[in-house]
């Protein structure tokens, strides 16, 4: 079952980061919804965007960059930290036990995968679904940002 949190379409990389600030506050304010969410979009849609807005508003100071290289990082802040993921080069099993992807599941924060899509086996039960798509080839900077709580694991594929 899904429920809804919004869709917007956003005009501009910064449009995007601002809903990102928006879930976080929703985030910080009602503390039932699932401290995981799931990122989901091709390559250069605006997903560290998204995660940028998210932690400008929980960590203020933080120097958010894509984690492709590290393939998480972690921004501190209280009460809780954000941990952002990049699951692009993850393949299998060993690879998220190497990274410490569990140990972060079980630590007080918020984390933030992009490429969720590569590891449907390792979503917790409960989590935000967040879909970013472009929304016309005819405007490349025009998005669409769908953000739902989901407790369907998605299907390997």
């Amino acid at each position: 079952m899904n429920s809804l949190i919004f869709s917007r379409t956003t005009h501009s990389a910064k449009e995007t980061e601002s809903l990102g600030a928006l879930l976080a506050k929703q985030m910080c304010e009602d503390a039932a919804l699932p401290p995981f969410i799931a990122l989901y979009g091709d390559l250069g849609v605006g997903k560290t965007a998204f995660v940028r807005g998210f932690t400008s508003h929980i960590a203020p100071s933080a120097l958010v960059r894509s984690p492709t290289f590290a393939l998480v990082n972690e921004y501190r802040a209280k009460p809780r930290s954000v941990f952002h993921f990049d699951m692009y080069r993850i393949t299998d099993e060993d690879d998220l036990f190497s990274i410490g992807y569990y140990d972060y599941l079980n630590r007080p924060g918020i984390c933030l995968v992009e490429w969720s899509e590569n590891i449907p086996y390792a979503l917790p039960e409960l989590y935000i679904r967040l879909t970013i798509e472009k929304s016309d080839p005819s405007q490349p900077e025009l998005r669409t940002v769908v953000a739902e709580i989901t407790d369907e694991l998605p299907e390997e594929g």
